[in-house]
């Protein structure tokens, strides 16, 4: 087991925590679904749920999911897809998904919201207008969006985005004309970070299994620890969680980072 962090300036997790394929990788064998959310809280502090893209549960099961965790634990939920892919029935969906979020949000467990939006949404006077339709529509849960597009890197959007509360979410993914490139930027006083894998191959073409199927090592890794020491250092919180889930590489990476980073603030402070 490792132990829990004691400095809460970042929190590091994983996309997700409840994949079959993660059994006799991360999970012990045969340890039944309602208790794996018990055993990765007895490693991380935080976890994205990633789910509610797909569907809203009832508010039942996040009741379940907070009594399963610490009092120090840190949900961060993504928004239904209607948010952010349909756009025809957002407020509708968005309300659904806070009503169903209400036991986090009195257990003070739910710090944010994760809006990814696709390739095609583009930086434009509308879609900036709909950011500020969906923070409004998220109410006082902090919102923090994802884009996939390489128009949105500029200097005038960070701008944007700080002007208006909402929270920016640096990637890391592969380096391939028309993406965004890795950041360390926060535009609130809460940072964000994602780890995708750097799977070149299966990125545009591939499926969930294949286009996050990616390893990082302790080199590539290694990259980031500069940039992620002060990124935490001018942010009052940094959320740092890796999607790269496929066999459990997300755990076997986060893991590695987090030991990592310990040792390189440590190290700093000296």
């Amino acid at each position: 087991m490792i132990s829990r962090q004691m400095d809460t300036s970042y929190r590091i997790g994983t996309s997700g925590y409840s994949y079959k394929d993660w059994e006799g990788v991360f999970y012990p064998p045969g340890l039944p679904n309602g208790q794996k959310l018990d055993f990765y809280a007895q490693h991380f502090d935080t976890v994205e749920i990633n789910s509610t893209y797909y569907s809203i549960p009832n508010a039942a099961v996040f009741y379940h999911l907070q009594r399963k965790t610490p009092e120090d634990f840190e949900f961060i939920v993504k928004t239904h897809r209607e948010t952010t892919h349909g756009r025809e029935n957002s407020a509708q969906a968005m309300q659904e998904l806070l009503e169903a979020l209400k036991p986090l949000i009195e257990a003070d467990k739910l710090k944010g919201l994760l809006a990814q939006f696709p390739y095609s949404f583009k930086n434009t006077p509308a879609n900036r207008d709909y950011l500020l339709h969906t923070k409004e529509l998220a109410g006082e849960i902090p919102l923090f969006v994802e884009f996939r597009n390489w128009t949105w890197n500029r200097p005038e959007v960070f701008e944007f985005l700080q002007a208006h509360g909402l929270g920016y979410v640096n990637v890391d993914q592969p380096r391939l004309r028309g993406l965004l490139p890795p950041q360390n930027i926060a535009t609130t006083d809460l940072a964000y970070v994602r780890f995708h894998g750097r799977n070149r191959a299966d990125w545009w073409e591939g499926t969930n299994e294949t286009r996050y199927n990616y390893l990082y090592s302790e080199q590539e890794l290694n990259e980031w620890l500069r940039p992620l020491v002060d990124l935490i250092r001018r942010s009052r919180k940094t959320y740092i969680f890796f999607n790269n889930h496929p066999q459990g590489k997300a755990v076997q990476n986060a893991r590695m980072l987090k030991t990592m980073l310990a040792r390189q603030l440590s190290l700093m402070e000296q």
